[in-house]
């Protein structure tokens, strides 16, 4: 069983990656090509954060498991939008 704190650390990382991923998505949408860099660093924090995910779900007990599912459905969501170009605000 994944302990307590492991997942609230997960969570708390995989909140700031989301919300620098999105800023990126926001800004890329924005400036076309000119923060290719960041928007590539976004995308490879949001990948890093799915395998850790991962890790986590082997050992997480049922409660945990519908957190990072949730979590899960947020990270995936913004992968998409990242890599399709498509904004859903």
């Amino acid at each position: 069983m994944a302990t307590r704190n492991s997942i609230d650390e997960f969570m708390k990382k995989s909140t700031e990656t989301l919300e620098f991923a999105s800023e990126q998505f926001d800004l890329s949408s924005r400036q076309e090509h000119y923060n290719e860099e960041e928007f590539s660093k976004a995308q490879l924090m949001l990948e890093e954060a799915v395998n850790e995910l991962d890790k986590l779900m082997d050992v997480a007990n049922d409660q945990q498991r519908e957190r990072l599912d949730r979590t899960r459905v947020q990270i995936q969501t913004l992968q998409n939008q990242m890599i399709l170009g498509i904004s859903y605000e």
